[in-house]
């Protein structure tokens, strides 16, 4: 279990950042050396995991495992995992193919350093490495429960189908079916950032109650896990809402990437479908949303509300 966490010990963002600078001694502690793995493979996976970043899905890893107070908890497995799965996705997704990003967390994307060829590959050992640390970290039953999550979280009905309709609305060549809707509606917005930003969210929370309860040698109940569903599933969307409004109102030097670049690309957004100040207040509804159904899981559960407070107002 980690130490315990309440909003009287410290301001949230203290304990987020002492959360991220332990996820990142994880991270690193996961990417060493091994017996056949080319040297240029692992520094361009380094690179990119280990890029100044929020760390948000492995602190919700940590943060609803803590929130059922069991001791002899390791989230810590788990946490590297999604951030490997997380990592990679953006790897892919700066790619030229994809959305042609040059600049990623305040630096050169992966394929501007190391070239396309080895950040496709860096992406792919980023994912295959993910399920191999859930796999020998935990008991097979959990280890099989962590991968399944995941896999579902960021597979073909989640983050990467997601991916695809964010290409499909975007227009990109071959991607979008005869069957697919002409016009935009919030509805098709919801569902696109369900899958592509909010499927490995919502993965992350149940990860932290699977490997929690793993530790008393039991299975979350369904209530607990469809509670931290609901939550990952408002966070996910109040996450989404404020990215697209940073990337309408945001500065580059804190955003840590190109700002303005979704309207050139004549992506499908809140501000471009409900404008800036009625996303604005959908932000500010999801979150009273997410700490609602955060106060159900109980006291160790409080930094599960003032993160949601954090995602609406922050500025990268």
């Amino acid at each position: 279990m980690l130490q315990k966490i309440s909003m009287d010990q410290d301001n949230f963002l203290s304990i987020w950042k002492n959360l991220a600078s332990k996820v990142d001694t994880h991270l690193s502690t996961c990417l060493q050396p091994q017996d056949g793995m080319p040297v240029r493979l692992l520094e361009a996976m380094r690179y990119s995991v280990l890029a100044p970043g929020k760390r948000l899905r492995p602190i919700l890893v940590l943060l609803a495992s803590n929130a059922f107070g069991f001791e002899n908890t390791n989230p810590w497995p788990a946490a590297c995992a999604v951030e490997f799965i997380h990592a990679y996705s953006l790897i892919h997704d700066d790619l030229p193919a994809m959305d042609d990003d040059d600049l990623r967390r305040g630096r050169p994307t992966c394929h501007k350093v190391y070239g396309e060829a080895l950040a496709i590959l860096a992406g792919d050992a980023l994912l295959t490495k993910a399920f191999e640390v859930l796999a020998k970290s935990y008991p097979a039953l959990a280890g099989a429960e962590c991968c399944l999550e995941l896999a579902k979280g960021a597979g073909a009905s989640g983050m990467v189908g997601g991916q695809v309709e964010d290409l499909a609305w975007e227009g990109k060549p071959g991607v979008r079916g005869e069957d697919h809707p002409k016009e935009p509606t919030v509805k098709h917005l919801k569902n696109l950032h369900d899958r592509k930003t909010g499927a490995l969210i919502r993965s992350s929370l149940k990860l932290g109650a699977i490997v929690s309860f793993a530790s008393q040698n039991r299975k979350p109940p369904e209530d607990l896990l469809q509670i931290l569903d609901n939550y990952g599933q408002n966070i996910g969307l109040a996450f989404q809402v404020t990215d697209d409004l940073l990337d309408v109102l945001g500065k580059c030097e804190s955003a840590g990437k190109r700002v303005g670049k979704d309207a050139q690309k004549g992506k499908l957004t809140y501000p471009g479908l409900l404008g800036i100040e009625q996303s604005k207040l959908l932000a500010g509804e999801l979150c009273k949303n997410a700490q609602h159904l955060a106060s159900q899981l109980g006291p160790n559960a409080a930094p599960l509300m003032d993160l949601a407070d954090y995602l609406v107002s922050r500025d990268h």
